[in-house]
């Protein structure tokens, strides 16, 4: 890179809002990571990448951007850039094959997913910008696909598991093809696609459906306006081998769905108490993604009760012994577990301490879901009137700015939709405390819910 060529402002947004879609070329829709694992953040940052880069045009060498727009675009909620770095190493370390024939030619490229990474600090007063490439073999693929998937980061953001986000994705790709019907392959293909990991070399299908692939169609027809999806299972004898998916339209809303309840299928208060025993954003939001909601409730029952305990030994780590008590069906225990019955000290070694970057990036997700949920409270308290102000404020500020899925939800439902409500509890909580939190309120904060290892 040439001296100096961070001194270019990175290129301004268009004045007109837009809906935020990424053309994103079909090879990359359906990863199969060859070492690591790709996270759901790490999923957003790319997407948002992509984006931009598409805005800014194909011929351009690097990509820049102010880091502020790239935080905002992820829905990543910190401006920890040690763990932006962690997500984009992860990329980094992911390979993308493409297969093209013509002409009598056939062509292999295996590349990495994203190449040069670089954030530059560049003072007090002065945006942080990021700036990154593709390698040059597929960089033209990723940023002018021929054949790609229109993707809205509005609905990508609102999905809350691995699975679920790589699902819609494939949704959105074989929505308008003929039949409707996804790719089809092998069961251990689909388990490294739907967890974004490299390591799964054998696969019990049963388990599969009921923690992956079941919990992400669920939640795909519970936050997605425009279609669901449907299991395939192709058998040789009675042995499942392959799956694929059928694209379903929603030609309309299911009567009642607005108000039913079971269709909130990520809880932000319950994935916050699981943060809260100092479980990681990932592993919490993968945890309930992939275990019956009433379990999670009972286990974190019995644990608090444990937590409360005076005549036992403080928990060192309330967090695995949360996993052991679900893992040994201690939800309908009630009371203290007995010391005998207590959990053994965990075998594997422990994770690695959490940096202060680390820890102050968990405590600002807690006080975001803290105030998401204050917000939703305050406006149901709320004069009828007020409500109505509200709802036109929250209209003016961002109705053009949102996605057109989320915003027909929102004209439909209003703060009753599964979809468009985080969307405005998120800027009714912005609107109501503008005010940044310093270290020391968050800390504060974090001493008030009792975080665990703060």
């Amino acid at each position: 890179m040439e001296e100096g060529e961070f001194s270019r402002p990175p290129p301004k947004p268009p004045a007109v809002p837009e809906d935020q879609s990424v053309a994103k070329a079909n090879e990359a829709i359906a990863i199969r990571p060859k070492r690591g694992r790709l996270t759901l953040l790490s999923r957003r940052i790319y997407n948002a990448l992509l984006y931009h880069s598409q805005r800014q045009g194909v011929d351009e060498p690097v990509y820049k951007l102010a880091l502020s727009e790239l935080i905002g675009d992820a829905r990543f909620n910190s401006n920890n850039t040690e763990l932006l770095k962690s997500h984009l190493r992860d990329m980094q370390a992911t390979t993308i094959e493409w297969s093209t024939s013509g002409s009598g030619l056939k062509r292999w490229v295996s590349s990495q997913l994203l190449g040069t990474v670089t954030i530059e600090e560049q003072g007090r007063g002065r945006p942080c910008i990021v700036t990154w490439r593709y390698p040059e073999e597929i960089r033209e693929r990723l940023v002018k696909p021929h054949q790609y998937t229109r993707v809205l980061l509005e609905i990508s953001g609102q999905m809350r598991s691995y699975p679920a986000a790589v699902l819609y994705e494939i949704g959105a790709r074989y929505l308008t093809s003929p039949g409707r019907l996804s790719m089809r392959e092998d069961v251990l293909w689909w388990a490294a696609v739907l967890t974004g990991r490299s390591d799964i070399t054998e696969v019990d299908y049963r388990f599969l459906k009921r923690d992956v692939i079941s919990k992400a169609l669920a939640e795909i027809d519970a936050l997605c306006e425009d279609f669901s999806l449907e299991l395939i299972e192709h058998k040789r004898g009675r042995r499942i081998e392959e799956i694929q998916f059928r694209v379903v339209p929603k030609v309309q809303q299911r009567l009642g769905a607005a108000d039913d309840p079971s269709r909130n299928v990520f809880d932000l208060e319950l994935v916050g108490k699981l943060i809260a025993l100092g479980m990681k954003q990932d592993e919490a939001q993968d945890l309930y993604a992939t275990t019956d909601e009433g379990q999670l409730r009972g286990t974190l029952e019995h644990v608090e009760q444990r937590l409360r305990s005076q005549s036992l030994p403080a928990l060192k780590s309330p967090a695995a012994y949360f996993k052991d008590a679900l893992k040994k069906g201690y939800a309908g225990v009630k009371g203290p577990v007995p010391p005998a019955a207590l959990p053994p000290p965990p075998a594997t070694r422990p994770a690695p301490a959490l940096t202060e970057g680390e820890r102050m990036h968990r405590i600002r997700e807690l006080w975001d879901h803290d105030r998401m949920q204050k917000a939703k409270a305050l406006y149901l308290e709320m004069p009828e009137a007020m409500q109505a102000e509200m709802r036109s404020r929250f209209e003016a500020d961002r109705l053009d700015e949102m996605a057109v899925p989320i915003a027909r939800a929102w004209r439909r439902d209003g703060p009753g939709s599964r979809v468009a409500a985080t969307t405005f509890h998120r800027w009714l909580a912005q609107t109501t405390w503008p005010e940044e939190p310093s270290d020391r309120v968050l800390l504060d904060f974090a001493l008030a819910q009792g975080v665990a290892g703060m």
